[in-house]
């Protein structure tokens, strides 16, 4: 005797699909995704990346050497709000795999080799603290002594509200750093990603050579849902976009991730006096970073690091610290 059984099973959760697409809502497999550089193959959406995975695909295969790694933030304000300002930054830190919202370091993009700063939204969204500041200066430094473009990937909500007045100081150091920079003439190209607003969106991230921004991404100081419920008023169509940007003038161009490499090369190239990636140095050219305007720039940059690291919180604290080990590692597998 044969006895067949079926098994109906009701209310079960539905087949969740390996990626969505957040405007388009397709499914795709996660790897097709992936090669598609984490672009939406059905829409075009542009996705968020992690700074490690910016940096992959950016930069030249093992070119990424990264610097300052052992800056880390302190606590000065005391700040507590549902948990400590310390506890919220183990709760990144095990997140991301960073130590910071910010990775810097030396790198070369389509042959050309800059100093490269990329934020990661997904540390504590991406919010611009001492640390940030700090390292953003120190790629400009670096820039300025060695006669080198700074290439900087923007992704941010803005200052950190748990350093206070701190988080908001960075806006004028990073903006005091782009002028080191433009006094050494090096180039500063910026990225703007999705999304890039507030402190860093007002600061240094609108001082560059060359602005650009990726297809969709999100660049505003104030939401325009505050906009519109402050005014009173309907936004116009796409208000805060990359495009609408580059409408207004406030970007250079909008570059697709999958031309991004590329374009960033012929920036720094067109920037650096239009030469080859594979030319070689001529007999007449000068070493980078012995010219007499970056070595004044550096010397100059030292002398305001030196006294801006000074001890300016009550009892002596600092709202960053450089810990002791290395200052440069090579980039995780």
């Amino acid at each position: 005797m044969n006895v067949t059984v079926e098994i109906e099973r009701r209310n079960s959760d539905p087949v969740k699909p390996e990626w969505e697409c957040l405007k388009c809502h397709a499914h795709a497999k996660l790897a097709e995704v992936r090669d598609n550089l984490m672009v939406c193959p059905r829409c075009g959406f542009h996705a968020r990346l992690s700074a490690r995975e910016r940096i992959r695909q950016l930069v030249d295969d093992d070119s990424f050497r990264e610097l300052w790694v052992n800056i880390r933030t302190l606590d000065p304000l005391g700040f507590v709000d549902l948990e400590t300002y310390p506890e919220r930054v183990r709760e990144a830190q095990a997140k991301t795999g960073l130590n910071e919202a910010i990775v810097t370091g030396l790198a070369s993009i389509d042959g050309s080799p800059c100093v490269l700063a990329v934020m990661d939204f997904g540390f504590m969204g991406g919010s611009m603290g001492s640390v940030v500041g700090e390292k953003l200066w120190r790629t400009a430094e670096l820039a300025a002594g060695e006669d080198l473009p700074l290439v900087a990937v923007c992704s941010s909500g803005g200052a950190r509200m748990q350093e206070g007045i701190l988080s908001l100081m960075q806006m004028a150091k990073t903006s005091c750093a782009v002028d080191l920079i433009n006094e050494a003439t090096a180039p500063f190209v910026a990225v703007l990603v999705d999304p890039c607003t507030g402190g860093v969106v007002a600061s240094f991230a609108s001082l560059a050579d060359i602005c650009i921004a990726e297809p969709g991404a999100q660049l505003y100081f104030t939401g325009p849902r505050v906009i519109a419920e402050t005014t009173h008023e309907e936004l116009p169509k796409g208000f805060g976009s990359a495009e609408r940007n580059l409408e207004l003038g406030h970007l250079d161009a909008v570059v697709e991730r999958k031309d991004l490499r590329v374009k960033v090369g012929n920036y720094l190239r067109l920037l650096g006096g239009g030469e080859e990636p594979e030319r070689p140095e001529s007999a007449g050219q000068r070493d980078r970073g012995t010219g007499g305007v970056a070595k004044t720039t550096l010397e100059r940059a030292r002398a305001l690091a030196a006294y801006a690291r000074r001890p300016f919180v009550g009892r002596g604290r600092e709202a960053s610290v450089e810990t002791e080990g290395p200052s440069a590692r090579e980039p995780e597998a």
